[in-house]
């Protein structure tokens, strides 16, 4: 007899967190210990609910590294509990959580879907109610041989399924707040959900490992027509700095005035890591396609593919946090690590 999926509810913060009192109008956090009672939709499906409430709900804005290795331990500890879990987030930073959760949770064989709203769950026209009910049919869903549909960390908005770390946050005024340009949607509900097998991550068969440690003494440098001399050398002679992000033109171009080569010349050899990832949302960094991106190849400049610039804070954050060579750290940011980029 096929058992009922279970899945742990996770709330951190957001706005999908919020009821609008009926009397008052305000806006206070949701009880999720009565969550059928709000949303008896919920009741109709076979699985066992459970949930965790943050004592105090964080608003997306102070979303902070210390926060997501709560989440991680959260799910460590209750790893073999529930066949799922769902976190619910404040839009704002989700692709920043979800990306540094896909790195943390290594050799995950469950899925761990984020989502959230842009209404209050509470209000009339709220896409809280669909984005918490589909999200949680994701997280229970099986294949026929019983083992989990989805093995990744994913955002679940307006519909689609996406795969965390390849997203960012695009619209703050409709309900369609995400894309994921460089990578196919994990899946799309309508009528039926229909999964976009091909482009789901396999589950590594090794022991499921959590990662903790992070670093995050690491900057973004964004290249603008007309940047400062004195705010870029500010910059990359931070005290302390381990990595900067280097947010270029197009497929990774750079202006190739002498005085910025030299200044991240110096930062390399001091041992600074300078990641190239592209101010364009959809697309990739090709150093050496043009000549304005062939002196940062020349110089030692890393880099970043496709990778969303959200998840190269939480990837590099991650590998910093890993205390190896800069030599491993810098294969480790070039290498594909949980689908991050396209190789």
């Amino acid at each position: 007899m096929k058992k009922k999926s279970s899945i742990l509810l996770i709330y951190t913060g957001g706005t999908i967190g919020m009821m609008q009192d009926a009397r008052s109008g305000e806006l206070r956090p949701f009880n999720f210990k009565a969550l059928t009672a709000q949303i008896p939709e919920l009741e109709k499906f076979d699985i066992t609910l459970s949930s965790i409430s943050f004592e105090k709900p964080i608003d997306s804005s102070n979303m902070h590294p210390s926060v997501w290795i709560k989440l991680a331990e959260i799910i460590q500890k209750n790893y073999a509990k529930y066949d799922g879990f769902v976190i619910l987030h404040g839009s704002d930073t989700m692709s920043y959580t979800a990306s540094a959760l896909s790195f943390m949770l290594e050799n995950l064989a469950k899925p761990v879907i984020l989502t959230g709203s842009q209404l209050p769950i509470g209000i009339i026209r709220t896409d809280g109610k669909e984005n918490l009910i589909t999200a949680i049919e994701i997280a229970a869903a099986r294949t026929k041989t019983n083992k989990p549909v989805i093995t990744e960390v994913c955002i679940y908005f307006e519909y689609k399924l996406y795969r965390g770390n390849r997203t960012f946050k695009y619209n703050s005024a409709h309900f369609d707040a995400f894309k994921s340009p460089n990578y196919p949607l994990l899946a799309e509900a309508g009528v039926t959900i229909q999964y976009n097998d091909a482009y789901l991550l396999k589950p590594e068969k090794k022991a499921f490992k959590v990662h903790t440690a992070l670093e995050n003494d690491i900057a973004v440098l964004k290249l603008f027509p007309g940047l400062s001399k004195k705010i870029t050398l500010a910059i990359l002679n931070t005290p302390g700095i381990k990595a900067v992000i280097l947010e270029t033109f197009g497929a990774g171009n750079a202006t190739t005035e002498a005085w910025f080569t030299d200044a991240l010349t110096s930062a390399i050899k001091k041992g600074v890591i300078i990641y190239n990832v592209t101010q364009c949302l959809e697309g990739r960094v090709i150093q050496g396609m043009y000549e304005t991106s062939s002196h940062l190849k020349k110089i030692g400049v890393i880099g970043g593919e496709d990778i969303t610039f959200e998840s190269a804070v939480a990837k590099l954050m991650f590998v910093l946090g890993k205390k190896l060579s800069l030599k491993e750290t810098k294969a480790l940011l070039q290498k594909n690590l949980r689908g991050e980029i396209s190789l």
